[in-house]
């Protein structure tokens, strides 16, 4: 049977018109999906713009800094911070935000590049598919979008699609590169291979500026085209791949180490510092392998035992699909490619202590990349690709593609393709179904609650809102802030480090705050905060969220702030009218701990605790300090400023039973003090013997039980003062 006459031509001009159809159609596939997506969150908030995700608007805070001039500030007038781990992203959004898109239509724009995003990374990752031919590639848009928490992430205001159409952006050079090296060898061919390694190179640092992890993306991008390079013209040609594809995104890494360093102290991101367990201090080496790989296991079968199928076994049917174009010679290539980025980049996430949370988005990209291999995997399936064309493939075809396979297995291998697209689909239709609910009722949750919050923020005039969740209300409220968990960063004092040594570790930085500069208001949820609000604040109102699944607690309480428990006097209040302060070390202030070389013991010892207790001196006032709890035979050190000609030692500190301080200067023993038990703060005291050193390392360590250690001064006698005291703050 002949085909009819408009196939014939159909076919003949098929070359021409798919370089126009495939793009409308990845296109159609994008908006399909997200208007499911974005009804759904108009339809729960009654046509408002929402977000599911509070984190989206930390995006929206640093857009907006960003368009009124404070680029990298997510409060403005707090400083440069390091707190939004995506560099670039705010910027995409700021030029919304100049266009027009202000206060929730932000979202709006928000939505519009995440659409073009998706495009941009179907455009791209369908010359993965031209080895099977041309129809291959529209395999990628359906499949990728077929999965609804993928899909939440991808329109959610969150980086991800922004990140995926980066990274698209990286893939065409690269690709572009390789195909390079196929053609005949000239100097002209070798100059176009070295220009375009350093686009790869530019665009791979722009990916990097997007999400740090895509440091796998980059280096194996590298690798892939240096391969190819090798084969083609040598070793050195292949090395010098490498270093163009290579050295803009370490260019990039350390670039941002040094201005994160020079602004806020840190060579790493605020980010990195709260969430990765590498940073926490108090967990062993074996802790922080544990949950490594615990969170390895999660990333894992979170998806594959959720995300992928509502039962079992049928997850697994994605990553099993995602293995056979390792099959096709044609395709292992960018199939090895593809894996090494999925593999790297859920390696990489499960160092991150959140990525369980927020419907697991930080595993979203590899759940991407995987997708389009099971989309190359059916294409393999369907129809292996046309005549092996160089002498290579004609001396060892794939299996796949013996033309006696393909003949008389066809029918077998459509039946096999469909019967996998209809179990994922039937198995995959619940997911989706929730997944679009998920997403308009969290929206709606943070609308109820952070929005409505932040506008009442705005009402009461607030100067500066201390706040647990760094989104939604200061962007609703434009006002500034201090985010307590220390993403958003204020100015060099290292709040993301303190949030991980504990609450009075955060205490202490605002004690180091200029008093004008203090929150005068505080916005948070009073499960999170421990004493927090009962001793520095005062109940205002609350505000309920109704049908609750994605915010921190059922009502977000906004508190009056009072701080005036803190005390910046940097003298104990035992210190002799007759004496001059030398040294202070504040325990617990990281600043100051810093300044002294403070050591404390750890792991699992050390941990940051704080009292509230009538003042020593006046007890109708309470004082606030915060300390470490050091543990019985465990040695705490710092270095302090030696008293020129002898002087005290003098220790604030509570204890609820009597115990032992075993003091050394500079190695040797010097003495002890002895502590009982009293109803507040104890300032106890001990004479320092003259030191030959400006400098000496104190040695403190109980004996009888733990001991919370507050404050350490070091005082003299006026007559013996030489040398302006020194201080940290």
């Amino acid at each position: 049977m002949t085909p009819p006459n408009w196939l014939d031509r159909l076919a003949a001009r098929w070359p021409r018109i798919d370089g126009v159809v495939y793009p409308v159609f990845a296109a159609l596939c994008t908006l399909y999906a997200a208007l499911f997506f974005y009804g759904s969150l108009h339809r729960q908030t009654h046509g408002a713009w929402s977000a599911p995700l509070d984190d989206v608007f930390i995006h929206f805070d640093y857009a907006r800094a960003t368009a009124r001039g404070y680029p990298f500030q997510w409060s403005e007038g707090n400083g440069f911070s390091s707190g939004n781990t995506s560099l670039s992203y705010p910027f995409a959004l700021a030029l919304g935000y100049w266009a027009g898109f202000r206060g929730l239509s932000i979202m709006h724009w928000a939505a519009i590049v995440a659409c073009i995003s998706c495009l941009a990374f179907f455009l791209a990752a369908g010359r993965l598919a031209e080895p099977m031919g041309r129809w291959a590639k529209y395999l990628i848009p359906p499949a990728v979008l077929s999965l609804g928490a993928l899909d939440w992430s991808l329109f959610s205001g969150m980086e991800n699609a922004f990140h995926l159409g980066v990274w698209g952006l990286a893939l065409v050079p690269v690709l572009r590169l390789v195909r390079e090296t196929k053609l005949h060898p000239s100097p002209a061919r070798d100059r176009r291979i070295a220009q375009i390694g350093w686009i790869s190179g530019l665009a791979g640092a722009l990916l990097y500026a997007t999400r740090p992890e895509s440091v796998v993306c980059v280096a194996s991008f590298a690798i892939f085209a240096a391969i190819a390079v090798r084969r083609a013209s040598g070793n050195r040609p292949a090395a010098l791949t490498v270093l163009r594809i290579g050295v803009p995104g370490v260019l990039a890494v350390v670039a941002q180490a040094l201005v994160n360093h020079a602004f806020t102290g840190e060579w790493s991101a605020n980010g990195a510092i709260a969430k990765l367990a590498i940073n926490n201090p108090y967990l062993t080496a074996d802790d922080k392998v544990a949950q490594y790989v615990d969170l390895l296991k999660y990333v894992v079968l979170r998806n594959t035992q959720h995300h992928f199928s509502d039962v079992l076994p049928w997850g697994w049917l994605v990553p099993l699909v995602a293995v056979i174009p390792l099959l096709s010679r044609r395709l292992r290539g960018v199939a090895i490619l593809l894996w090494a980025q999925v593999i790297g980049w859920l390696a990489l996430v499960a160092l991150n202590g959140q990525v369980r949370w927020q419907n697991e988005r930080y595993t979203m990209a590899a759940v991407a990349w995987l997708l389009v291999l099971a989309a190359l995997g059916l294409a393999t399936i369907l129809g292996a690709p046309s005549a092996a064309t160089t002498s290579e493939e004609k001396k060892k075809p794939s299996f796949l593609d013996d033309p006696r396979f393909r003949r008389f297995v066809m029918p077998a291998r459509a039946f096999v393709a469909i019967a996998i697209v209809a179990i994922f689909w039937v198995h995959q239709i619940p997911n989706m179904r929730d997944q679009i609910w998920f997403f308009g009722r969290a929206s709606r949750n943070i609308r109820d609650q952070h929005l409505v919050a932040g506008k009442v923020l705005a009402e009461l005039g607030a100067h500066r809102v201390l706040v647990g969740d760094a989104g939604a209300l200061m962007y609703a409220s434009d006002r500034s802030g201090l985010d307590i968990i220390g993403l958003g960063g204020y100015h060099d004092l290292p709040f993301a480090r303190a949030g991980v040594h504990g609450l009075g570790a955060s205490l202490e930085l605002i004690e180091r705050m200029p008093v004008a500069e203090r929150p005068d208001v505080m916005a948070i949820y009073p499960s999170w905060w421990g004493d927090l609000p009962t001793l520095f604040g005062e109940r205002l109102t609350q505000v309920p969220v109704v049908g609750n699944v994605i915010c921190g607690g059922s009502e977000k309480v906004i508190y009056r702030a009072d701080w005036s428990t803190l005390d910046a006097t940097p003298t104990p209040r035992t210190m002799r009218p007759s004496e001059v302060l030398v040294d202070e070390l504040d325990v617990a202030d990281l600043v100051s701990e810093k300044a002294h070389s403070y050591v404390f013991p750890h792991p699992a010892m050390g941990f940051v605790d704080f009292r509230v207790l009538a003042d020593p001196v006046q007890p109708t006032r309470d004082l606030f300090d915060a300390g470490r709890v050091i543990a019985p035979d465990q040695h705490e050190l710092a270095v302090m400023r030696a008293p020129q000609a002898g002087g005290r030692l003098v220790v604030r500190s509570v204890v609820g039973h009597h115990i032992t301080i075993q003091v050394r200067a500079a190695g040797n023993a010097i003495g002890q003090l002895t502590l009982d038990p009293v109803n507040g703060w104890t300032e106890s005291s001990l004479d320092l013997p003259p030191q030959t050193s400006p400098y000496f390392q104190l040695d403190l360590m109980p004996t009888g039980g733990d001991w919370l250690d507050c404050h350490v001064w070091i005082v003299e006698p006026k007559s013996r003062a030489l040398v302006a005291p020194r201080s940290d703050r």
